[in-house]
């Protein structure tokens, strides 16, 4: 899916999620995502990232803390595995830098460059 750059994550998660869907891990931007409107009766257990800030003010010293910690770098494994395709567009296709002809474009660009990383 492509949106234009002022719209934020979290307000197209309705569209991101599919029915068979159980689990969603996903990164900071897409916090209170489980409480807007659209989301409502969907039955997916979403794992949103802890903010940046928050994380390095965590006393890792306590079992909470460091449990916390924890739980937070499982996270970021199962995120890191995801984003892998997204670096390899970016460095192997020169698409570091999006220049905006139109949405359609930029989504037709995109869907066959991923194509592509797939061979």
């Amino acid at each position: 899916m492509t949106t234009a750059a002022n719209v934020h994550d979290v307000t197209q998660a309705h569209a991101l999620d599919r029915e068979d869907d159980e689990v969603v891990w996903a990164d900071f931007g897409y916090r209170g995502v489980a409480k807007r409107e659209e989301m409502q009766g969907v039955d997916t257990n979403w794992h949103i990232a802890m903010e940046p800030g928050k994380r390095n003010w965590l006393d890792k010293k306590s079992k909470l803390g460091e449990t916390l910690d924890k739980i937070e770098k499982l996270k970021a494994g199962v995120r890191a595995k995801v984003e892998h395709p997204f670096r390899v567009i970016k460095r192997q296709f020169d698409f570091t830098k999006a220049r905006y002809r139109d949405l359609p474009k930029n989504a037709a660009k995109l869907n066959t460059v991923f194509a592509l990383s797939n061979l």
